[in-house]
């Protein structure tokens, strides 16, 4: 498209159409947003030869662009000949927008530089400012440049605003500094500042990440002393805090009473409490609650679906699992993946329960997915730890059926489950065979026939 852009713009001029101050101010913004600094210059350049007067929205396109681009020297350069010429210089919030977009690619040091290119030119930085690199420093975790802008901020008379100090409490919470966090949310009222709802559901945020269920219900509670409204992002961070410390029934308490305020649940809401019954084994209250969300026109999350299957593959019923399964993929959403199905197959296995693990296994095919090594030797551990060895190596000749090849640590596993099991002979065959198939034993395999032979004396 540029290249189109550049062959109209030289075709106007072979037409004896001079081009004007819009035109030079539109082809060099876009060389500038490009990146393409010379070319930018060069039209720049061109322009003033051709008489043309550049005005202000020129200058501010080069000076963004050069900022962006961490040419400073050009950018003051750029500033001081439009005051030569009787301009005004930027505007603080030219300087903003290249700030924020440095912050949010991550380069914050070099938005640190642009403040410090205000202060030469003589423009007062003010909230804006400070909160942008704040919040740069505060996402990615330096918690000393933060503080020493805080200190800068009010050195310099700019007085921190209700954003400021938010972006404050989430750094403090980040590192772990909940009381300085708490702190400094309830000095805002001596500082004659209001907390918003951001405001609080920081520090709710806070105190349910740390379990303090008490202290968050009351700081609740005294929303409505400063009038401020919960939405619902202030009762999804309730009903998640009592959801994880297993009271459900609190949770749903205040599910309900969300309702009553006039708050409408959203996917978050329905995906917190369908795991909380689907990890209680409230399966039937789960699909409730799913449907409920589709009746109510909210679209489920990837997560629902992930409790709802999980929570079905858990307690037996795998029909019900492949057919939320289907469902996802039917709706465009990416199914769970093998490390999903290993992790309950493992929890089973654990347990005792290998029949089940076994059973998601055969779903796994089904739903057209290929188990892998990792599969089969979470279910070769299963039944080697409840002394089924027959099965044990039935599953290890399945593996090799469905075109995985054993790795050490499938023999590993098997070896160890013969020697436990004190057939001791089996375990010195799978362990010869091991080494005739080039396989490098490690220590824990080589621990493991040395123990069992120890043991059988």
């Amino acid at each position: 498209m540029m290249d189109e852009a550049m062959l109209i713009f030289k075709g106007m001029r072979k037409q004896g159409v001079s081009p004007d101050v819009v035109t030079y101010s539109t082809v060099i913004h876009a060389f500038c947003k490009m990146g393409s600094l010379d070319i930018a210059m060069d039209k720049f350049k061109q322009m003033t030869d051709m008489g043309v007067r550049p005005n202000p929205i020129v200058y501010h396109s080069l000076i963004q662009g050069f900022c962006t681009h961490g040419d400073l020297v050009k950018a003051k350069e750029l500033v001081t000949e439009m005051r030569n010429k009787g301009m005004r210089p930027p505007d603080i919030k030219v300087f903003h927008l290249v700030m924020q977009n440095l912050c949010t690619e991550g380069r914050v040091t070099k938005a640190r530089d642009i403040l410090d290119l205000i202060v030469r030119i003589g423009i007062v930085p003010d909230n804006v400012t400070y909160n942008s690199l704040i919040h740069g420093y505060s996402s990615s975790g330096h918690r000393k440049e933060v503080v020493s802008l805080f200190k800068e901020m009010t050195n310099r008379s700019v007085t921190p605003d209700v954003c400021t100090y938010n972006l404050l409490m989430t750094s403090l919470y980040k590192n772990g500094n909940s009381k300085e966090a708490a702190q400094l949310f309830y000095s805002m009222a001596t500082k004659g500042l209001k907390p918003d709802t951001v405001s609080y559901a920081i520090l709710l945020h806070g105190y349910a990440t740390e379990g303090c269920l008490v202290d968050m219900i009351n700081l609740f509670n005294s929303m409505a002393t400063d009038c401020i409204l919960p939405n619902c992002h202030i009762f999804n961070i309730l009903i998640y805090a009592y959801a994880k410390s297993g009271k459900l029934d609190k949770a749903m308490l205040i599910f309900k009473d969300m309702q009553k305020q006039g708050v409408s649940p959203d996917a978050v809401t329905y995906s917190t409490v369908i795991h909380a019954f689907c990890k209680k084994g409230r399966l039937d209250d789960a699909v409730i609650k799913f449907n409920q969300m589709i009746d109510t026109g909210v679209r489920p999350e990837a997560s629902a679906y992930r409790s709802l299957i999980q929570g079905f593959c858990t307690h037996g019923d795998l029909v019900k699992a492949k057919e939320y399964v289907t469902e996802m993929m039917k709706k465009g959403m990416l199914p769970p993946d093998i490390m999903f199905f290993s992790s309950i197959m493992q929890k089973l296995c654990t347990e005792g329960r290998v029949i089940e693990a076994r059973d998601i296994l055969d779903l796994i095919v089904r739903i057209g997915m290929r188990p892998n090594v990792f599969m089969f030797n979470i279910l070769i551990g299963g039944y080697c730890l409840v002394c089924k060895m027959e099965d044990a190596t039935k599953m290890f000749e399945d593996m090799v059926s469905f075109g995985l090849e054993p790795c050490n640590i499938t023999y590993g596993i098997l070896i160890n489950g013969y020697c436990k099991n004190r057939r001791i002979d089996d375990g010195l065959i799978l362990f010869q065979e091991m080494l005739h198939k080039g396989l490098k034993p490690t220590t824990f395999n080589y621990n493991v026939i040395l123990d069992g032979l120890f043991l059988a004396g």
